[in-house]
């Protein structure tokens, strides 16, 4: 009763309307993470620290029919990872023929049909340095405005059997500035394609992307990118790899220091993911490489890197509670130099309660 009130005022509040609310579908999910993190850092001479570590979130989904077949539908979260904030979605149309088109706060395209890479759970990690440029997401440059739109194909685009297709748009009007860097225009395609051979299933997927930089200064796009991944299932085996290149440009807004170009960009993942029964084994590498330099200069210096190995085992106890052990090693470089202080291994142990 009180999950059903919580949302029905969660409506009512964010729709205006108390009629809507009962009009629309309305289903919610969320998560409660608790744990203990550890970090052994390269500059410690001691045995290393811990920590508690919580985290919770929580979203609703709302949704409706037209009469004529479209589906429109929404999301916010009235929590995400502990931040306390509501932060509302744009909308989807979801068409008869199985396409769909984001409105507002959309995405972009290349980014959502990569394939994605197995990867280790659990909050393990060293604090990063906030000077390293060198990314280590495949989607690193997906930097949008808010007034846009993503479409997405329907299944089997153009009569081809597992392919799918998308393309986005976003236009920003922030205005020129010299030390910041936000994104103007901006344009993105990205396609999918699954197939079986055999007893393993193959999702090879990518794209490209672009946006102007509103930084009259640059010499780089706010973000321009290839990327490409692709996992292969059998059984409960899954692999997968993926890699990213390009540039953008790093915005420091808040920081007092002028936005950074950044070039050269190359990024690498791969992962594997084993289920056995209840147990799930899991491990990821990701290596990111980049130049970075001041807005509007062109002179080479030393690359930043990144480097990390992450694995994790995972034990579900119960319908929607797992067990989660972690542990990640990892390195960061800035300018050629290698940061003790940012670099090192830690651990995690904790549970996730999800619903």
């Amino acid at each position: 009763m009180k999950k059903q009130l919580l949302v029905a005022t969660a409506l009512a509040t964010t729709l205006g309307v108390a009629g809507v609310a009962e009009a629309v579908t309305a289903t919610y999910s969320g998560h409660l993470r608790n744990g203990v993190l550890g970090k052994d850092k390269d500059s410690s001479t001691t045995s290393g620290s811990y920590t508690a570590t919580q985290q919770a979130g929580f979203s609703v989904s709302v949704s409706e029919t037209t009469d004529a077949g479209t589906k429109i539908s929404g999301s916010f979260d009235l929590s995400n990872e502990s931040d306390g904030s509501t932060d509302p979605s744009g909308l989807t149309l979801t068409f008869t023929d199985g396409s769909k088109l984001d409105l507002i706060e959309a995405g972009s395209a290349y980014g959502t049909y990569l394939a994605t890479v197995p990867g280790a759970t659990g909050e393990q990690g060293v604090s990063g340095y906030s000077e390293v440029s060198a990314p280590t997401s495949l989607g690193y440059a997906g930097s949008n405005d808010s007034v846009g739109f993503e479409w997405h194909s329907a299944a089997d685009f153009a009569g081809v059997e597992g392919l799918k297709a998308g393309l986005s748009a976003a236009v920003g009007d922030d205005g020129d500035t010299t030390s910041t860097s936000t994104a103007e225009l901006s344009y993105s395609v990205g396609l999918s394609y699954v197939t079986t051979t055999g007893d393993t299933t193959v999702t090879v997927g990518g794209g490209y992307f672009n946006a102007d930089d509103s930084n009259s200064k640059s010499l780089n796009s706010k973000g321009q990118s290839v990327a490409a991944s692709f996992s292969a299932a059998t059984g409960n085996l899954t692999v997968g790899a993926g890699f990213a290149t390009g540039d953008f440009m790093r915005s420091r807004a808040g920081t007092g220091q002028n936005a950074d170009e950044v070039d050269d960009v190359s990024v690498t993942t791969a992962g594997a993911k084993y289920v056995s029964g209840d147990i799930t084994f899991a491990i990821g590498i990701a290596n990111g490489d980049a130049d970075d330099k001041n807005v509007g200069t062109t002179t080479d210096s030393s690359n930043d890197t990144q480097e990390s190995v992450n694995a994790s085992i995972s034990y579900t106890v119960a319908s929607g509670v797992s067990a989660i052990i972690g542990y990640k090693d990892s390195s960061q470089a800035d300018e050629g130099v290698t940061l003790k202080t940012y670099s090192g291994s830690s651990w995690y142990v904790g549970a996730l309660v999800s619903f």
